[in-house]
């Protein structure tokens, strides 16, 4: 991708997480610190801030420094992990990678976030989501499927009680609601997928 191909794809991923923030803090609200959408708002305006700059860079460079902006903008537990995800994004993805190179790469950054987050799937976190899309990428499943998986699974974690962060305080209490993270996580694939789609 060049310089405007990335600065198009950052604006749309990161407008549909932003446009959503009322939405993803209410969701926080019920079981969480009723900050998440705040935060990732702060967050993803921060690189659109410095879009010129960040679209400018290699794609592993890009990736890199929208995690940083995310570890120091984005507060939580949230701006770790997503900051996690995209460092090691940018770690594993060569400047023009292959499908094959996404799959692999997203695998390693899922490792990073596990690791980070000291959990896994099943536990009601946005892993929910990433797992399962990282497999359906790895399957070969196109455009439209990767979306509904990664929407499948955010709905998923309603029934699932939470084991790992703020809202496993609640117990039993937290079943019944989406996971904010599951949530932002399937936004912003769904953001992704379209992007590139019209971009093709």
């Amino acid at each position: 991708m060049d310089q405007h191909a990335s600065a198009r794809l950052l604006t749309i991923v990161a407008n549909a997480v932003i446009a959503e923030a009322e939405p993803l803090t209410a969701l926080d609200q019920a079981i969480g610190d009723g900050d998440h959408g705040v935060n990732m708002k702060r967050g993803l305006e921060a690189v659109m801030a410095d879009l010129p700059a960040i679209s400018a860079k290699p794609l592993p460079e890009m990736l890199k420094s929208i995690g940083m902006a995310l570890v120091m903008k984005v507060g939580g537990a949230s701006g770790p992990l997503y900051g996690t995800l995209f460092l090691e994004l940018g770690r594993a993805l060569p400047e023009k990678p292959t499908r094959a190179d996404v799959a692999a790469a997203f695998a390693a950054a899922i490792r990073g976030v596990m690791a980070r987050g000291k959990s896994e799937p099943g536990q009601k976190t946005m892993l929910d989501v990433l797992v399962p899309v990282q497999a359906a990428l790895a399957d070969g499943a196109d455009p439209p499927r990767l979306k509904q998986v990664a929407a499948d699974a955010a709905e998923a974690t309603v029934p699932m009680q939470a084991i790992r962060g703020r809202a496993s305080f609640l117990g039993a209490r937290s079943i019944g609601h989406m996971d904010p993270g599951a949530r932002s996580s399937a936004l912003m694939i769904a953001a992704l997928v379209d992007a590139l789609e019209t971009q093709a």
